[in-house]
């Protein structure tokens, strides 16, 4: 059965196209989740209509297909749970178009997201939706989990920039849904169907986006806390102040004394929050708004405020946020990130209850992420092959309970996948999940795509 799958594979994509040697194969069995599941083959299209064949093969045999951009998720979605076909996207990686005059680009799915910054950004355009993996991650998995960023404050998450995609659905239909148009209100919504889904649905395998113009000017304020609720009550009013900043990030006592013990660069450590804040638009405008902001930060107690005065100062007081992750393998060497998201005003019991769980649990939960949406990054630290994994996974339960109970959501930006597919019916209700069931047996009805995903 495996020789004759891999004949056919091979007919459809290439020889060079198709693998299951297995040192190939243990190179698209994990994503950042670091867990593993070893697929059968690993087929790497070039086109649409490879994949549409790819697809009619593997519902004859009842076979997964699990589609794969970079694996840099979190939460387990490109994870081949049942082996089958890991479909890597990697070679679709063209940028097809960039329309200067219709602010809009067409890109294959496998296309970096920091090289669509790049190519749209030399031209005086701006793709706004940055997760924290935006050089490596591809826009074709964006789309799958919606990911978002510390931008989506001001501009929104990547759905925001979605006007159309190509679909290949499991018995091989090829379906355009939306267009490059701003308005498009042609039949159901399909492609907004597909934002999240996950690949659990179709193949997304060619995307029209929307670009907005590059804002001429940036700059950038850090502000220091002695108390958290503190730097939580100056996001609600930086709001209140009608500033919507294109960054407002967060990061609380312990992540910060994390990333000093790594850097070094002379962060308080006796600091309870630190927030970072980035305007951007015209200059003149820029620098009103920081200064109004840099006032609410010293209104709200801030320990002490820095405004950069240049490019190597901007990278200077980013640099901290961007040193989390690293910073971080020197607390435990394992941990459990969940992105969880609260309204904007519950930000201070968000964090003072996982201050309080870390306490019941005897954790480190360190704290980061995106303030100005109410999206934070909660990290529960243990050690690995230790019965502290057991506690963290007990820890992270109550975290979400606690999240769902304020009106939140267990996922901003990282999806469900494997890794929180216990937890959604508790926030969405057993309703929700069985119309999730009838559309997936619509489209899906060998359930070939993704399976075991969001128990789907």
């Amino acid at each position: 059965m495996k020789n004759k799958m891999l004949k056919q594979l091979t007919e459809i994509v290439g020889k060079k196209n198709v693998s299951a040697d297995k040192i190939d194969l243990l190179h698209y069995a994990y994503d950042a989740t670091q867990s593993t599941y070893l697929p059968d083959f690993v087929v790497f299209p070039e086109n649409t209509e490879q994949i549409s064949h790819l697809l009619e093969l593997c519902t004859e045999y009842r076979m997964p297909v699990v589609p794969r951009g970079a694996g840099t998720g979190f939460s387990g979605g490109s994870l081949p749970i049942s082996g089958g076909v890991c479909l890597s996207m990697e070679k679709m990686n063209r940028i097809l178009e960039i329309d200067t005059e219709n602010l809009t680009a067409c890109v294959e799915a496998g296309v970096i997201n920091y090289d669509l910054q790049q190519e749209a950004e030399r031209l005086g355009l701006f793709y706004p939706p940055d997760p924290s993996s935006y050089k490596y991650c591809t826009v074709g998995g964006n789309v799958a989990e919606n990911a978002g960023g510390p931008r989506a404050v001001k501009y929104g998450v990547t759905k925001n920039y979605v006007l159309g995609m190509e679909l290949v659905f499991p018995t091989g239909e090829i379906v355009i849904s939306g267009s490059k148009n701003m308005k498009d209100v042609a039949g159901y919504n399909l492609k907004d169907l597909m934002i999240g889904s996950e690949g659990t649905l179709a193949v997304i395998t060619k995307l029209f986006l929307k670009l907005i113009p590059l804002p001429p000017y940036r700059s950038v304020l850090q502000a220091i806390f002695s108390d958290m609720r503190e730097a939580a009550r100056t996001v609600s009013s930086i709001i209140a102040n009608r500033i919507i900043p294109s960054a407002l990030e967060f990061i609380d006592g312990p992540c910060i004394r994390a990333v000093e013990d790594y850097l070094h660069i002379g962060l308080p450590e006796e600091a309870q929050a630190m927030l970072i804040i980035e305007c951007d638009g015209r200059k003149e405008s820029v620098e009103a708004e920081l200064s109004l902001i840099e006032e609410v930060c010293k209104k709200n107690n801030a320990q002490y405020v820095k405004m950069a005065k240049d490019k190597e100062e901007e990278e200077f007081l980013w640099r901290a946020r961007r040193s989390i992750s690293p910073s971080l393998n020197r607390i435990r060497d394992g941990k459990l990130n969940e992105d969880v998201v609260v309204p904007r005003a519950s930000l201070p019991e968000m964090i003072e209850s996982t201050q309080r769980i870390s306490k019941k649990y005897n954790l480190p939960i360190v704290n980061f992420g995106h303030a100005g949406d109410g999206n934070i990054h909660t990290n529960i630290m243990f050690k690995k092959k230790s019965e502290e994994e057991k506690r963290a996974r007990d820890a992270m339960r109550e975290i979400f309970e606690t999240v769902i109970r304020m009106g939140g959501s267990i996922s901003g930006e990282h999806g469900i996948g494997i890794t929180k597919q216990d937890f959604l019916e508790k926030q969405l209700g057993k309703e929700s999940i069985e119309i999730f069931r009838k559309i997936k047996r619509a489209l899906d009805p060998n359930n070939i795509l993704n399976p075991h995903k969001m128990k789907l």
